[in-house]
């Protein structure tokens, strides 16, 4: 077992985007990050990125949708560093942005799995682990997304499991209270990563129009999840929009 005075922190979804800038902003300040996701090469390149402090990260591939992988996350946390005191639930897809009745089944399960399946699974095992540890307890950062409140044209499969997931921070927030474990949310409008490229060539509005939305600085998402990190267990945010300040989202439709 790593003998660490820093806390432990699971990302899921760690090797791409939102989740590569929160895991090297983490370890940046002294946390030890386990990174999970489907692609192990990913997530050794930002272990690598974290450069002196590579010994602060685990990799572990994970995939979220099986509950044996998402138990040996947890198992293989536990084993290298005794606890976990953050899960950043981050690890989401999306459908293609196609009519709702032209999606098929295998489209809609796919995002169910990833994002509202996966979160459940990691939260429970998370549970799990706080529930037991000593100290006992622990937070849960949630990525939702701006969509949980108001939808994108044709994004029904996204804009179901961000809803849902909604639901969930606040119950697990609830059933949490009792074993000293936090939940909350981060809902993020047009981070700049892979996901948000084709907004900035133009995206369909909810009036028909084609147009381009701005894009923040994905570093500015890892910042607030880390202050959300870096609070007592006796405060929590739990809820936090963090988003393109010129973005349509106020009053969009």
């Amino acid at each position: 077992m790593m003998n660490s005075s820093s806390k432990v922190a699971i990302i899921t979804g760690a090797g791409t985007g939102v989740g590569n800038r929160t895991a090297l902003a983490l370890i940046g300040e002294g946390y030890s990050v386990v990174l999970a996701g489907r692609r192990a090469e990913l997530l050794e390149a930002t272990a690598v990125e974290a450069g002196p402090r590579f010994s602060q990260a685990l990799v572990v591939p994970t995939d979220v949708t099986d509950p044996d992988s998402v138990r040996n996350l947890f198992a293989r946390t536990k084993e290298v560093f005794g606890r976990v005191d953050i899960l950043f639930n981050n690890a989401g897809i999306s459908a293609p942005p196609i009519s709702l009745e032209d999606l098929t089944y295998d489209q809609w399960k796919s995002v169910v799995d990833v994002n509202l399946t996966g979160v459940f699974l990691c939260t429970q095992e998370a549970f799990r682990l706080m529930k037991s540890q000593e100290p006992r307890g622990g937070r849960i950062i949630n990525n939702g997304s701006v969509s949980a409140y108001v939808p994108r044209p044709n994004s029904a499969p996204y804009t179901a499991t961000k809803h849902a997931v909604t639901g969930l921070t606040r119950s697990a927030s609830l059933d949490g209270r009792q074993y000293n474990i936090a939940c909350g949310q981060i809902d993020i409008g047009n981070a700049d990563t892979a996901m948000a490229e084709v907004f900035k060539t133009g995206v369909l509005q909810a009036n028909g129009t084609i147009s381009p939305e701005p894009t923040m600085d994905t570093d500015n998402v890892a910042r607030a999840v880390l202050y959300m990190a870096s609070l007592p267990l006796d405060t929590n945010v739990q809820f936090m929009t963090v988003m393109a300040t010129k973005m349509p989202f106020i009053g969009r439709g």
